[in-house]
């Protein structure tokens, strides 16, 4: 197996940490200060990005998308989380799942978020429906050409900035060996809709500037249309988007890491106590040889998921393993950059403070560790089962 990056994937790297760099690095500061990013420095960024080619980057060339391999995807994506998560964001990777667009909403949402013109969400939790998805309450209710909406969601991220909702909701129920189960709908649902409000969300201790919304729906009508893929199996379409997210997420942990890992490094290099540079002292060396396997192989294990999607042989548990182990591993080397530094670390004049605050999320979104070890341990034992 050839581990080496081609001409192509350098390229990635190096234009998109530059990017990073002269674009966003300049911005943090503002950003965790006032827990918002301005929209005319999102448009600024997101302009810069659809000059450079980073914008919708995993949609297809053909429909105007960036049309990277998922391995440049995931090296790009790697670069974009070194900076803080609101301004990366402004680099946005549409929602996969907006390709199973058909007819009018190619033109109406699929076309129009791949150029920058529209910003989608998704809406899967609920307060009482988190990784338990099938228990979602919100419902949606047939009625003549329409559908009805009822409901509440919860933890939808970037819904104050979004100009759609990509939501799911229960549109009935089948009997199986298992007892009944919820079918599943998924809705395009226009910000603004009658019946459809965005509210504020909870105050996250992670990601500053990026947030979560509340969304109700009330008697909320929206067009057969509307619906995205087929009715009754809105988790058909979404198969796609769950592997890509939790591969982006171990993507932007492994970038965050690696940022945390140079400042640590560098500290530990040229910080003298008793005469000497700290790391020189088994109690740092031995953290930062830690801190760099830890790194390379949550790195190995996601390009390994990444080049398995490009191959078509890629399998739930593949994405699963990627986010276990970059997502914990941020945690562990996000904490040791922070114990390297000292009193320093917790500091605001550095972003490890932040990056080790914004770490404590990526366990739990996108399907929590725990999901994720019931998603490896099934595979496991699948072959065993009568």
């Amino acid at each position: 197996m050839d581990f080496g990056l081609n001409d192509e994937h350098r390229m990635i790297v190096d234009s998109v940490r530059a990017f990073v760099e002269e674009e966003l690095y300049p911005y943090e500061e503002e950003v965790e200060a006032t827990d918002h990013a301005r929209p005319e420095l999102i448009d600024q960024i997101k302009q810069k990005s659809l000059e450079m080619g980073f914008y919708a980057a995993n949609m297809p060339e053909e429909l105007g998308g960036g049309g990277l391999d998922t391995v440049a995807l995931t090296l790009l994506e790697r670069e974009l989380g070194r900076a803080n998560f609101a301004l990366q964001y402004a680099v946005a990777r549409p929602s996969n799942i907006l390709q199973a667009c058909t007819g009018d909403q190619i033109d109406n949402y699929l076309l129009p978020t791949i150029r920058g013109d529209k910003v989608d969400c998704l809406a899967m939790t609920e307060p009482g429906a988190g990784s338990d998805v099938r228990s979602m309450k919100c419902r949606a209710e047939k009625d003549g050409d329409d559908y009805v909406i009822n409901g509440i969601k919860h933890f939808i991220s970037h819904a104050d900035v979004a100009d759609f909702v990509i939501l799911f909701a229960s549109t009935g129920e089948e009997e199986t060996s298992r007892g009944p189960k919820k079918l599943i709908t998924t809705f395009l649902v226009d910000i603004g809709t009658p019946g459809f409000e965005v509210k504020t969300g909870y105050k996250s201790v992670s990601h500053r500037g990026y947030h979560n919304s509340v969304l109700e729906f009330d008697n909320c009508r929206v067009p057969a249309t509307q619906v995205l893929g087929q009715p009754d199996h809105g988790f058909d379409v979404a198969n796609e988007w769950l592997g890509a997210t939790r591969l982006s997420v171990a993507a932007m942990c492994i970038g965050r890491a690696q940022r945390a890992f140079e400042i640590a490094t560098e500290w530990a290099a040229t910080r003298v106590q008793f005469g000497k540079p700290i790391g020189k002292n088994q109690g740092v060396s031995f953290k930062l040889a830690d801190m760099a396997m830890d790194i390379e192989a949550a790195e190995l294990l996601t390009l390994k998921a990444a080049w398995k999607l490009d191959q078509g042989t890629a399998q739930d548990q593949d994405f699963a393993m990627a986010k276990v182990i970059a997502t914990e591993m941020l945690a562990r080397v996000s904490d040791e950059a922070i114990q390297i530094l000292g009193g320093m670390g917790l500091m605001a004049d550095l972003p490890l403070e932040r990056i080790w605050r914004d770490a404590r999320v990526e366990r739990i979104w996108d399907g929590t560790s725990e999901i994720q070890r019931h998603i490896i341990s099934r595979s496991l034992l699948r072959p065993y089962e009568n």
